[in-house]
């Protein structure tokens, strides 16, 4: 449950950034937070194998009782999360005009989703020493400090950040610093936390080489390709809806929103799965492992068909909450629909990713992205006379094939062997 209620606050910051940003006035800003968090997106969802194998191999040494080991994948990680946040700062500049060239936005929402990015860069190192502290946590079987730690980020991003705006009369650039400043705030809070934990200290000849550090780097090699994969569908989906003009593309980031807002609930069960998973495989518990996944199979189809059936009764409500723009809203309802099939078709992969992290089946994880990236852009291709309504429909079969590989694995190869 805790775990569960870390997700949910998670989208909050999209959905406080998109909410503050749609009242100030204009849909451009809306349009430019739509793009220039696509832009972080690309940076740091690429990255999110910091926190995917944290989670899975140090649940794993739980299971066996390897405090050393638990101590290694912590600091190790941590390490690696403050090079590439610094690498990250560094190449920003660079990095940021690539990503809009790219999305293809119009001049005024490339303009300001730069000056968005510019100022947000600033919390690379802290976003990815977060991953690496909520994946560790989990591991540990502790959900409650994930919990604290995106509770108190949310806090400081909206008191911050609607200070600046309505307070101070700063625009986009005081969604940005609200971010900034939530991101450096949750991860403070994080290293807090850690010290009860006392983790032994590790020399640094034992982080940087051996057979862990081979398995490591393995591990997340493989979760790296999987979410080059995701990103890929992201960006594009994204760069779809900016070609068809601003007006759908802040519909669809409104939209996207509600997808969010349930991915964050389910990643609560995928992260049940990564944590009692990872420790049932790790003490080799077959049967614990068959039981845990069929639970949160069982009450994740439950808690989608609720998802869907909310989005299609009060979706439109919703929207307005986040923006006052009637043009938006108007354009963003004609596809609830879709946004009410997506708990319905993705509620499987997230399950399943869970489970496969726990296990660190991260090949088979990559196989099924790869598969359901194929599925994506082919149906894309062959329903572009659909318009947006052919590109949901496109991200709809997507997140259904992810599901239905993973589970041929899992059912194809039953855990417990060790390969």
């Amino acid at each position: 449950m805790p775990a569960i209620a870390s997700n949910i606050t998670t989208p909050l910051l999209g959905l406080a950034d998109a909410a503050i940003t749609g009242h100030i006035g204009e849909a451009v800003f809306l349009a430019a937070i739509a793009v220039g968090g696509t832009m972080f997106n690309m940076l740091y969802w690429v990255l999110n194998f910091l926190r995917m194998g944290s989670g899975g191999l140090t649940a794993q040494a739980y299971g066996r009782g390897d405090m050393e080991e638990e101590a290694t994948v912590l600091w190790r990680g941590l390490l690696l999360a403050g090079a590439l946040g610094a690498a990250i700062i560094a190449l920003s500049g660079s990095a940021g005009a690539a990503a809009l060239r790219f999305l293809d936005a119009d001049g005024a929402t490339a303009s300001h989703a730069q000056r968005y990015f510019s100022i947000a860069v600033w919390g690379a190192p802290a976003v990815l020493g977060s991953y690496v502290l909520t994946g560790w946590f989990l591991g540990m079987q502790n959900s409650r400090a994930p919990m604290w730690m995106a509770l108190w980020t949310n806090v400081v991003n909206i008191a911050v950040s609607v200070g600046l705006v309505a307070g101070a009369g700063w625009k986009l650039e005081g969604v940005a610093t609200g971010t900034l400043a939530a991101q450096w705030a949750g991860v403070a809070l994080g290293f807090a936390l850690l010290r009860r934990y006392r983790p032994r200290a590790v020399a640094l000849r034992r982080l940087v080489r051996g057979a862990g550090l081979r398995r490591y780097f393995s591990v997340n090699a493989d979760i790296f390709l999987r979410t080059l994969c995701l990103v890929a569908v992201t960006v594009w989906f994204t760069r779809s809806g900016a070609q068809a003009g601003v007006v759908t593309l802040a519909a669809n980031a409104l939209l996207m929103q509600l997808f969010m807002l349930f991915s964050f609930f389910m990643d609560g069960f995928a992260y049940a799965g990564e944590a009692i998973g990872g420790r049932c495989y790790g003490a080799a518990d077959r049967k614990g492992l068959d039981e845990v996944a069929g639970k949160l199979l069982r009450l994740g189809a439950g808690l989608a068909l609720l998802f869907g059936a909310a989005y299609m009764a009060g979706g439109r409500f919703i929207l307005e909450l986040l923006t006052d723009r009637r043009e938006v809203v108007d354009a963003a309802a004609v596809y609830l629909p879709w946004a009410a099939a997506v708990p319905l078709a993705g509620v499987w992969a997230f399950v399943w990713d869970g489970i496969f992290i726990g296990m660190t089946r991260t090949r088979a994880m990559l196989a099924a992205m790869a598969a359901a990236m194929v599925v994506f852009f082919a149906a894309w291709a062959l329903t572009r006379a659909l318009g947006n309504h052919g590109l949901w429909l496109a991200f709809v079969l997507y997140l259904a094939t992810r599901g239905a590989v993973e589970w041929a694995l899992y059912c194809s190869n039953k855990p417990g062997r060790r390969r």
